[in-house]
C-alpha cells in the first residue's frame, strides 16, 4: 500500500481515541579534527574516498585507537543533559551488513554507555515537559551512499549506486530518550522543541556545528499510539534521518494520523523503520525493525575500556555553558521581552539568532522583529528552517543600522532582505546596487509635494482648514510617487510648511 492509499485520521480525531508516546534518537556528529578510531581528517566536503585509511575502511591489520577529544565531548554532552557518567564503559561491535559500512560492523556502545539517566526540560506554550534521557553513547558514523538515476534519490529505481567512505568513522554521539508520554496534542511540538533545544545546547557546548542540512545532527522519530487511558505502550515505528525541526513536527503528526488509520481499520502496526519524504510530508515503509539481539553485539576486542576519572569529569563539568532555562530567563530580563515574546522567539528557533543580532548592534525589539516576522515568514513560505536562509545576524544588524541612520525605511529594508536572500552582497552593497536609499533632498521632495497638492486640492484645503490629520493622504501620494524612498517625516514637514 502506498502512502497515498493509506487511511489518515484527522489529527484532532486521533486524540479522541489514542494517547501518543514519543521517543527520539538524535545523532550528533562531533567536530573533532580526526575520526573516532583513526587519524583521518574528519572534514566535510572533501573529494569522495580521500579521507580514508585501512582502519576506517576495515582492512586487515588496521587497529583502532579511541579519540580522546570525542570522549571529552561525550562526557560534556552527558553532563549538560544531567546524566550520570560511567566510571567504566567499553565499546561493542554492532554486526550488520550495509554497503556504506566497510567493516560490516559498527563500533558502538551497547549495554555500557558513557552517559545515562539524564533529562532535559522543554517548554512548549508555557508548559514544561521533562524529557528523560535514557543514554548518550559513543559510536562511529557510516559512509554515504549516492543512488544515481531514478526520481527519488533512493535505491529503488536507481541505475547504480556510489559509496563515499569519507564519513565512515566520524565520531558520533547518539542521544536516546525514554518514552515521552502525556504530551497529547502537543506531542509534535514537544518533539520539535526538544530537538531545537538540544541543538542549541550542542552548539553552546562547541562540540558540533549541529547543522541538520549537512547531517551534523540527525533525528530518528519513534512513535506509538495506545488506547486513551490504557497506560500501555503501543507498537512503535521509527522514522529515520529527519533533517529539520519543522520535519520532526510534521513526521510526528503524519505518523499519529497513519497509526490511527491502521488501528481504526482493525490492523496492527508493524515495528519497522520508515523513510521521511520532505517534499510530500509523508513516510513510507523502509525495513522491519531489528531488535538488539539481531545485531549480535559483543565487546570490541581491539579497544580498551574507557574509565574517566572522577577528577576529570568534575573538571569538564566546570566547562559547561549556562543552563538553557537560566539563560532564557536572563536574556528575557535583559531584553525586556514579555513572556509571549520570549516564548515565540524560542518556539521559532531564533533565540541564538536574536542574541547574536543584538550583540552585532541591533536593539532587542528590532532583532526580534526582523527574525520573527520578515525572516520567519520567508522561511515558512519556502519550507526551510530560519537558520538555513543564508541570512546572518550581522546582516540583520546591518539592515537595522541603515534604518536607524535614516538611509532606508522598513519598506525598503524588506527589499534589502530580498537581496540578501538572493546572495547579492552585504546590506550596504544591496542598497547601493538597487538604489534604495531614502531621498531626503528638499528639492526633490518639494517637487513631489507640490505635485501631490496640485493633484489633491480637496485634501489640501482640509489641511488649510486645520485638519492636519489629512496630511497622511498626501504623504501616501508622495511615497507612492517616489517608490517608498521618500523621507516620510520630512515630507510631512514640507506639506505642513506649504499649507499651514
Amino acid at each position: 500500500m502506498t502512502a497515498s492509499q493509506e487511511t489518515l485520521v484527522p489529527f484532532d480525531e486521533v486524540l479522541e481515541r489514542y494517547d501518543p508516546a514519543l521517543g527520539l534518537e538524535v545523532h550528533v556528529e562531533l567536530n573533532t579534527a580526526t575520526k573516532m578510531f583513526c587519524g583521518c581528517p574528519a572534514s566535510f566536503g572533501e573529494e569522495p574516498n580521500t579521507s580514508t585509511c585501512p582502519t576506517c575502511l576495515g582492512l586487515p591489520g588496521g587497529m583502532p585507537v579511541v579519540n580522546a577529544k570525542a570522549v571529552e565531548a561525550a562526557i560534556r554532552i552527558g553532563l549538560a543533559l544531567n546524566c550520570s557518567i560511567a566510571e567504566w564503559c567499553r565499546f561493542a561491535r554492532k554486526n550488520y551488513f550495509y554497503p556504506d559500512m566497510p567493516k560490516n560492523f559498527q563500533t558502538s556502545q551497547y549495554d555500557e554507555p558513557i552517559a545515562f539517566e539524564g533529562f532535559m526540560d522543554v517548554d512548549v506554550d508555557g508548559e514544561t515537559f521533562r524529557v528523560e534521557i535514557e543514554r548518550a553513547h559513543m559510536e562511529e558514523d557510516t559512509g554515504k551512499s549516492l543512488h544515481v538515476g531514478g526520481a527519488t534519490g533512493r535505491i529503488h529505481g536507481a541505475d547504480h549506486s556510489l559509496v563515499d567512505y569519507n564519513r565512515a568513522g566520524i565520531p558520533l554521539i547518539e542521544i536516546v530518550t525514554k518514552p515521552i508520554t502525556g504530551a497529547g496534542e502537543k506531542a509534535p511540538l514537544v518533539a520539535r522543541a526538544y530537538v531545537q533545544q538540544l541543538r542549541d545546547l550542542i552548539v553552546a557546548l562547541g562540540v558540533s556545528e549541529a547543522r541538520m542540512d549537512q547531517g551534523n545532527l540527525r533525528a530518528d522519530v519513534n512513535l506509538s499510539l495506545s488506547p486513551t487511558g490504557s497506560g500501555v505502550l503501543g507498537t512503535r515505528t521509527e522514522t529515520k534521518n529527519v533533517n529539520s525541526f519543522r520535519s520532526v513536527e510534521r513526521a510526528v503528526r503524519f505518523e499519529m494520523s497513519r497509526h490511527a488509520g491502521v488501528l481504526d481499520g482493525g490492523g496492527s502496526i508493524l515495528q519497522e523503520t520508515r523513510h521521511w519524504h520532505e517534499d510530500t510530508g509523508v513516510t513510507t515503509s523502509g525495513r522491519e525493525k531489528s531488535d538488539a539481539e539481531d545485531y549480535r553485539y559483543f565487546p570490541e576486542p581491539d579497544l580498551v575500556p574507557v574509565a574517566p576519572s572522577r577528577e576529570w569529569v568534575e573538571e569538564l563539568r566546570g566547562t559547561l555553558p549556562e543552563n538553557p532555562a537560566a539563560r532564557r530567563a536572563r536574556l528575557q530580563a535583559e531584553w525586556g521581552f514579555s513572556d509571549l515574546e520570549m516564548r515565540d522567539t524560542v518556539g521559532a528557533g531564533a533565540l541564538g539568532l536574536v542574541e547574536e543580532t543584538i550583540a552585532a548592534g541591533a536593539s532587542p525589539q528590532a532583532a526580534r522583529k526582523w527574525w520573527l516576522s520578515e525572516l520567519a515568514r520567508r522561511a515558512n513560505d519556502t519550507g526551510r528552517e530560519i537558520t538555513d536562509l543564508g541570512v546572518t545576524p550581522a546582516d540583520v544588524a546591518g539592515v537595522q543600522a541603515l534604518v536607524d541612520a535614516g538611509r532606508i525605511n522598513d519598506k525598503l529594508a524588506r527589499q534589502v532582505f530580498d537581496g540578501l536572500l538572493a546572495g547579492e552582497g552585504t546590506p550596504e552593497e544591496i542598497v547601493a546596487a538597487r538604489g534604495l536609499e531614502v531621498v531626503s533632498d528638499d528639492g526633490a521632495l518639494g517637487a513631489a509635494v507640490d505635485a501631490a497638492i496640485a493633484a489633491n486640492p480637496d485634501v489640501a484645503q482640509k489641511i488649510r482648514d486645520g485638519k492636519v490629520a489629512a496630511a497622511g493622504a498626501l504623504i501616501g501620494s508622495v511615497m507612492k510617487e517616489m517608490r517608498g524612498q521618500a523621507d516620510a517625516g520630512r515630507v510631512r514637514e514640507l506639506i505642513l510648511e506649504k499649507l499651514t
